[in-house]
């Protein structure tokens, strides 16, 4: 995942996301690229996420190192990689504060629905996603 990612999240890291070893749990790591995602979208999509009509098809993540609570922050880079017909695909950095090499890296399929089932990406949110993403 050698993919610059254009948008960045802050995010405490706090006593409650520790396990019993100190370290940040691995499923903690899932509610931080969610958190990423919903602000991407607020900021790239203009929606609030509560508004959007998707749901979380898959998620992968690899951990480099442990996060500890004395890293005080962790900062999460994403941006989405590939846009399909009904499904699109984000990838994902998390960085442990002042770091300059991720502790985890990641990736979500998203597909667009609504109460019928699946349906194409919106050409709004192409348009959008495009704009803030020129490679894309």
């Amino acid at each position: 995942m050698d993919q610059e990612f254009p948008f960045h999240v802050e995010l405490p890291v706090r006593y409650r996301d520790l396990d019993t070893l100190e370290h940040v749990n691995n499923a903690v790591y899932g509610t931080y690229l969610e958190q990423a995602r919903i602000e991407y979208f607020e900021a790239v999509l203009g929606v609030a996420f509560d508004e959007l009509g998707m749901v979380l098809a898959s998620i992968e993540m690899d951990f480099r190192r442990a996060i500890v609570l004395d890293d005080e922050s962790v900062r999460i880079d994403c941006g989405v990689t590939d846009i399909g017909e009904s499904s699109f695909r984000m990838g994902y950095r998390v960085y442990a504060s002042g770091a300059d090499d991720p502790a985890a890296t990641g990736e979500t399929t998203l597909v667009v629905v609504d109460e019928a089932g699946t349906k194409p990406v919106p050409e709004s949110w192409r348009e959008a996603f495009r704009e803030f993403e020129p490679e894309l």
